[in-house]
């Protein structure tokens, strides 16, 4: 193989069904915190269509993973039926439509995971994210992609530069999240812009708001270890240890140590923990944005008169959008963004479940975990 992945020699730019054989390993959610592997069939495609078959070779663990493991839903999303989890992820693709005009047999591509109806409002005014109908994977009832063989349309799957390895592929997924919380925020240069949290999405969004042009980047975390790679690698200019005094009290503290004047432009919550997301709307001066990435309780208590009284604008921010992931590419290319330092544990894919029980016990250190894929036989 190349560097990036791609197949050397000659090949087929379409084709390829006839070499996939009869196995497709999957690792699958069967109910709480059970998990098998399990021989699903393999994906097949129209062979006129535009669709392509990408053998997975990287998977992340996200948090909405861990929660489906854990809890068996996340909102509105039941797990009714076992399902097989993974969704962000990079590969080869292995078959391909006669339709296909973009992809050929032997391409390394970033999957974005989550196809709409197309034909929707939202859809039609270009906010697909929040269509009603997505297929999302590893969102009930859509199985994901921790499976040796996965399917997409070809739009849905982005061609991945020579320098890019996979793992960097597979972690264009939470990239995409960052940039789509980002252009939520409308960060501009010379922003100052508050991040709660410093998991990988926080992280990502530290970066990209640098590489957007925000002059202060405040990442406030508990962790100190997070803090100091959040300004050693991803761009804050200030770090603070997230406190337990009142949400106004913290307020204050962060605007003085990261000399935030009468408060930051943009606060961004990326930990989904309630005292995070009061503290988030205090730190703005007024005329700010907050913008919510991060998942927590679906109900918590929100200082509504403070968005009144500074005149605020509030945004929510779901997965990703239209050109974020060409954008979250264009970074890669450039290498704007450093996805390698994220990643702090590797896994066969046969170790999956205990990827799984390692993140999901909170192992020390991890931030980012990668499951590799399955090795042909």
């Amino acid at each position: 193989m190349a560097s990036n992945g791609t197949i050397e020699g000659s090949v087929e730019r379409h084709g390829g069904l006839e070499k996939l054989g009869a196995n497709n390993p999957s690792f699958v959610l069967q109910k709480i915190q059970h998990v098998v592997f399990e021989n699903r069939p393999v994906p097949t495609i129209s062979p006129e269509s535009s669709d392509v078959i990408i053998q997975i070779k990287q998977t992340g663990i996200c948090g909405s993973d861990v929660h489906y493991y854990n809890h068996g839903s996340i909102g509105k999303f039941i797990v009714k039926a076992p399902m097989v989890l993974g969704h962000e992820s990079s590969g080869v693709v292995v078959a391909a439509g006669s339709g296909c005009q973009t992809l050929s047999v032997g391409d390394a591509v970033a999957l974005e995971p989550g196809v709409p109806c197309r034909k929707c409002p939202p859809c039609k005014e270009g906010l697909y994210n929040v269509c009603s109908e997505m297929a999302f994977a590893a969102t009930p009832p859509f199985d994901g992609t921790l499976c040796k063989y996965y399917t997409l349309p070809e739009d849905y799957c982005y061609k991945l530069p020579k320098h890019v390895s996979f793992e960097e592929g597979a972690l264009v997924e939470p990239l995409g999240v960052a940039i789509h919380i980002s252009r939520q925020a409308k960060i501009i240069p010379g922003n100052s812009v508050v991040v709660f949290g410093a998991g990988p999405i926080g992280l990502l969004c530290c970066a990209v708001a640098r590489t957007f042009g925000a002059t202060t980047i405040v990442a406030v975390d508990i962790l100190q270890s997070r803090l100091d790679l959040a300004k050693k690698t991803f761009g804050a200019t200030h770090t603070v240890v997230a406190g337990a005094a009142p949400s106004k009290e913290n307020a204050a503290r962060i605007i003085k140590e990261a000399n935030l004047g009468t408060g930051a432009d943009v606060a961004i919550d990326a930990s989904g923990a309630e005292p995070s997301i009061q503290t988030g709307i205090h730190v703005l001066r007024s005329g700010g944005t907050y913008v919510q990435g991060g998942n927590g309780k679906y109900d918590i208590n929100f200082p509504i008169g403070a968005i009144t009284e500074k005149e605020l604008t509030v945004k929510g921010s779901f997965r990703y959008g239209s050109g974020d992931y060409k954008l979250a590419i264009s970074m890669l290319e450039n290498r704007q963004v450093d996805l390698k330092s994220l990643i702090t544990a590797r896994y066969k894919f046969e170790d999956a479940e205990q990827a799984f029980k390692d993140v999901d016990s909170r192992k020390p250190g991890l931030i980012k975990v990668l499951i590799g894929g399955v090795q042909d036989e």
